[in-house]
């Protein structure tokens, strides 16, 4: 099968023929459809993931999916072949990933059917930044009416996070970049979101429109003890990208870690909000899987939203 792969790391992926996998036990092999792009996939090529993970080459990348079940493994109940289902790759190494035409998922993790309404594309940019978002907001336990400052709004979690947080119906104020990553934050939902612009001075902005503080921040991206000056005290903090506790000395403030492993549950959620229209899956741009690396440029370069790859 084709494949986005690393023979080594730091490397460039290149798109090369590799053995399309089986199924073992409990597992479903997936006919690919679509996959997209996360900043795991970025840091596992530039060889910051190898410290913490076992990396099995040629490393195929990639961790959302959305296709079709072609094969079953021994013992899976529950599917049946031309299912058509979405997630994301847990596996306890990273190697046999989803930028291709076939991936083997667990059958009872990670994966969940695509209802009708949800399109595909979408499907298949949904699993790990949806997931992450939610659990984000879940940890911190956003309510009505609290402030909440998402640091990098613009790109996959971050705008998703921004409308589950208006939906919420808190007080929302999102970091971008002036221009056209304003536009997009401000176009991802009709409840008035606060864009602050991160290159110029955020604390004096954010201080501007919440005096005492935020309630909560979702660290997504930027400097995450600065991040913790413009929480009130005993606010809280969600990190996405390795903020602990001790990297917030001296501030009364929380910090959650996130480490987002999507089950069936939040899965099929999420799904069900984007095909009845309560969310969306903001994919700005979509390239066929022999220009995958093109699509990491992308990426690279800053593009909002989600980047998606097709792989059938």
């Amino acid at each position: 099968m084709r494949a986005l792969t690393l023979e080594s790391v730091p490397f460039t992926p290149a798109v090369t023929e590799v053995d399309t996998p089986r199924p073992q036990a409990g597992e479903l092999l997936v006919k690919v459809a679509a996959a997209s792009l996360n900043g795991i996939d970025i840091a596992t090529a530039a060889g910051y993931t190898q410290a913490f993970m076992e990396h099995r080459f040629p490393l195929v990348l990639g961790q959302d999916f959305a296709g079709t079940v072609e094969a079953l493994g021994e013992g899976v109940d529950g599917f049946a072949v031309g299912d058509a289902v979405f997630g994301v790759v847990l596996k306890p190494f990273l190697g046999a990933g989803s930028l291709a035409q076939y991936v083997t998922v667990a059958a009872g993790d990670g994966v969940a059917r695509i209802p009708e309404g949800l399109a595909v594309g979408d499907a298949g940019a949904l699993a790990v930044a949806g997931a992450t978002a939610v659990v984000s907001l879940d940890a911190v336990g956003l309510a009505e009416g609290e402030t909440v400052l998402i640091s990098g709004a613009g790109g996959g979690v971050g705008s998703l996070a921004v409308q589950l947080a208006a939906a919420r119906g808190a007080k929302v104020i999102a970091t971008a970049r002036p221009g056209t990553q304003t536009d997009f934050v401000t176009g991802l939902t009709d409840a008035d979101v606060h864009v602050v612009d991160f290159t110029g001075d955020l604390a004096a902005q954010v201080r501007e429109i919440a005096p005492e503080g935020v309630d909560v921040v979702l660290h997504l991206a930027g400097d995450g003890a600065a991040l913790a000056d413009l929480l009130r005290p005993g606010g809280q903090l969600a990190s996405a990208t390795g903020l602990g506790q001790d990297d917030v000395k001296g501030h009364d403030v929380t910090v959650h870690t996130i480490m987002a492993a999507p089950g069936p549950t939040t899965l099929t959620a999420l799904a069900e909000q984007v095909a009845s229209g309560a969310l969306r899956v903001p994919v700005t741009a979509t390239f066929p899987l022999e220009r995958a690396s093109e699509a990491f440029a992308a990426f690279s370069s800053g593009t909002p939203g989600k980047i998606t790859v097709s792989c059938s």
